[in-house]
């Protein structure tokens, strides 16, 4: 997911969307220790796409103090 799309969400989807990848971040921790991941950069994947699903989450939050 790229910093545009994010953009484009609501808000609502966006924690939709957080509760998914983590969900989905989840089950990688889990497959990596009981088996071996198939590609195991689906990991730095999943926490990059939180933190920008939060950033963004964040940057909204401020905005709307600020205005």
């Amino acid at each position: 997911m790229k910093a545009e799309e994010v953009k484009k969400l609501s808000d609502e989807e966006i924690g939709v969307e957080l509760n998914r990848i983590r969900r989905h971040l989840y089950d990688l921790k889990s497959q990596a220790v009981t088996e071996k991941l198939e590609d195991p950069t689906q990991l730095g994947i999943a926490k990059r796409d939180i933190a920008r699903l939060l950033t963004e989450q964040r940057a909204r939050e401020l905005a709307k103090t600020q205005a």
